[in-house]
């Protein structure tokens, strides 16, 4: 019977002791939120949304980089995809917020967790905040916004405003590349890095006189360069079939001679009658010299427009510390914010002086089309020079003896080749 007693009283212990264990596990739950993150609700955000601009605090402009209104603009576009319903467990965050958040990340490249600070929302939170966001504005913005011209009306206007700002006729838009530099995941392969060793995303894209994307495409594969993103984009087949509506060839201004409707491109891009590329820097006479001074002035365009949109938004300056897939949505929506605030003329976005760019008569990016060839690589022009189609080959040497007739050239240009 002792025994039995003495089994007993021992079950009882250990029962005991896993019900108090239990209860300490249950009591110690895991935190639902932070303390300091539950004052939002009761204090607001740290850096409010919209603050009026005054002497003393910087506003909207410096936060944001555009300005009450057009804040205000792109929440009524965007506001009713990004809304939450609330919950019983907690409210949501509102789409003013959560613009708010996403604009002031895009704006200053803050990681995620400086920005749970400010904003008083979790880090995790403000990830997927920025995501849902960015995919939003990308799928509102892109039909008015990040629009490739479909008629000849469209596309006039771009060759007028060409050959108005960079005294280049017939161009359609210019080409250019970015790299986005990322932090390699794990089990990053060769294929995803480029020639510097460095984990990155290529933009390609086209850009009109007015530094506004027309056309844009990511690669995410690092060791692909903008022209080899080009060879494979939808806007080089529809260019092989014609599908864009290109202007028929007419007589260049104040010629005679018939000149497609083309872009302009470096010389990494495939020579082409519908894309100018320059001549190889070796051996290269005056005509020649001075065409591709002119390219390299067009080719301006996407580089300063590149300039400006990492300058204002700054994400783009520093290694971005997202999956590749989730830079893409970044960038797609970036383009459509730049391309808005561009086509507003925002002071908040360029102010005066800002992009002087424009206003400067002949100024070039110094060694812009000099440095062709240089570095430990042969130009991609030399290599497929001897693909390029006859057509090009005799178009490009009419715009050659073009600009420097008395009909194309310009009193510039002879300073600098």
């Amino acid at each position: 019977m002792a025994n039995n007693n003495n089994k007993q009283l021992a079950l009882q212990v250990i029962c005991a002791l896993i019900c108090s264990e239990k209860e300490k596990k249950k009591n110690n739950r895991r935190i639902w939120r932070r303390e300091c993150l539950k004052r939002r609700e009761q204090h607001g955000l740290s850096v409010p949304p919209i603050v009026l601009e005054s002497s003393e605090e910087p506003g909207c402009r410096e936060l944001l980089r555009m300005t009450e209104e057009e804040f205000e603009l792109l929440l009524g576009s965007v506001g009713a995809l990004i809304t939450k319903q609330h919950t019983k467990m907690r409210r949501a965050i509102s789409a003013r917020d959560r613009l708010s958040v996403t604009l002031r990340y895009l704006a200053s490249g803050e990681t995620f967790s400086s920005l749970s600070l400010q904003y008083r929302i979790g880090a995790s939170t403000i990830s997927q905040i920025v995501m849902e966001t960015c995919a939003a504005l990308h799928q509102v913005m892109k039909k008015d916004y990040l629009k490739t011209p479909s008629t000849e009306a469209e596309w006039r206007t771009i060759a007028q405003d060409f050959e108005s700002k960079w005294q280049f006729p017939h161009c359609l838009g210019a080409l250019g590349g970015k790299r986005i530099y990322l932090q390699p995941p794990a089990k990053s392969v060769s294929v995803e890095h480029n020639y510097k060793g460095r984990f990155s995303v290529t933009i390609m894209a086209a850009v009109d006189a007015n530094y506004k994307f027309i056309y844009a495409s990511v690669g995410t594969q690092a060791s692909v360069s903008d022209a080899g993103l080009f060879a494979h984009s939808d806007l080089c087949k529809a260019m092989d079939q014609g599908l864009l509506n290109f202007p028929p060839p007419e007589p260049l201004p104040n010629s005679d001679v018939k000149m497609p409707y083309m872009f302009v491109g470096d010389e990494a891009y495939p020579l082409r009658p519908d894309l100018m590329t320059p001549h190889p820097c070796k051996q290269t006479d005056r005509s020649q010299q001075v065409l591709n001074c002119r390219l390299s002035r067009a080719r301006r365009a996407p580089e300063n427009a590149f300039g400006i949109l990492a300058n204002r938004l700054r994400v783009f300056r520093n290694t971005i510390y997202l999956e590749p897939d989730k830079v893409v949505k970044i960038t797609m929506a970036s383009l459509c914010i730049h391309n808005f605030l561009r086509e507003r003329r925002s002071e908040a976005y360029t102010p005066p002086g800002f992009a002087d760019w424009e206003n400067e008569e002949h100024s070039l990016v110094e060694g812009t089309w000099r440095k062709q060839g240089s570095g430990s690589f042969q130009p991609a022009e030399q290599r497929g020079e001897s693909d390029a189609s006859d057509t090009a080959k005799i178009q490009r040497n009419l715009l050659c003896d073009y600009f420097v007739s008395p009909a194309g050239c310009v009193p510039w240009q002879e300073e600098h080749i």
